[in-house]
């Protein structure tokens, strides 16, 4: 069990905390932890299922410089502490949020420090480690086996200009055409009658 640095919560943060934790999914966690033991050839010190059991896997942030540096080829996380003092475990976290950004990740996939630390929200960071895995496989050229979504392809087309020209006068189905069809005859409900005094 994760050692508890803040208060208990209670209503309306309690509820939210409920939630966070109602979104965590123990099989997208069984596809991390296989995939960062693939990628670093290493088992994680706990191989038992759980939130709080895969939060102290990673809670010294050590593990994830590893898997950033690993995939990058070159070490975006130069130091990692290997210290037990929280402040350099939390500096390890910091510095692997700051390598994720450097590596391609949206602002939108990275979690906060302390949902990973302090057990806040862990399914942010199993979703954070699935994007890591998409931008390797993507754009970095790792050739394993990935998990998350597929990044797409830049796939820019090159239209001819007669083709671009016939394009500007056709109407999308969004601009309200309807060929000749209106809602003339219809009647919703009863109408508004103003009366003049």
């Amino acid at each position: 069990m994760s050692q508890n640095v803040r208060a208990k919560k209670s209503g309306l943060s309690a509820d939210i905390q409920k939630k966070l934790e109602a979104k965590y999914s123990q099989d997208q966690e069984a596809q991390c932890r296989a995939w960062i033991e693939e990628v670093l050839g290493e088992k994680l010190s706990n191989s038992e299922l759980g939130m709080h059991n895969f939060q102290q896997c990673l809670r010294d942030g050590q593990i994830l410089c590893k898997l950033l540096n690993t995939l990058n080829g070159e070490p975006l996380v130069k130091k990692i502490n290997q210290q037990k003092m929280a402040f350099k475990q939390m500096e390890n976290i910091e510095q692997f949020i700051k390598g994720c950004k450097i590596f391609g990740l949206k602002d939108g996939d990275i979690f906060q420090t302390a949902d990973l630390y302090e057990c806040q929200n862990m399914s942010q960071v199993l979703a954070n480690i699935a994007a890591v895995s998409s931008v390797a496989s993507s754009s970095k050229g790792y050739q394993g086996s990935c998990i998350g979504t597929k990044i797409a392809d830049h796939n820019e087309r090159d239209f001819d200009e007669a083709t671009l020209n016939a394009g500007k006068f056709v109407l999308g189905g969004q601009m309200g055409f309807t060929e000749g069809e209106n809602q003339s005859g219809m009647s919703m409900g009863k109408t508004r009658k103003v009366v003049d005094m």
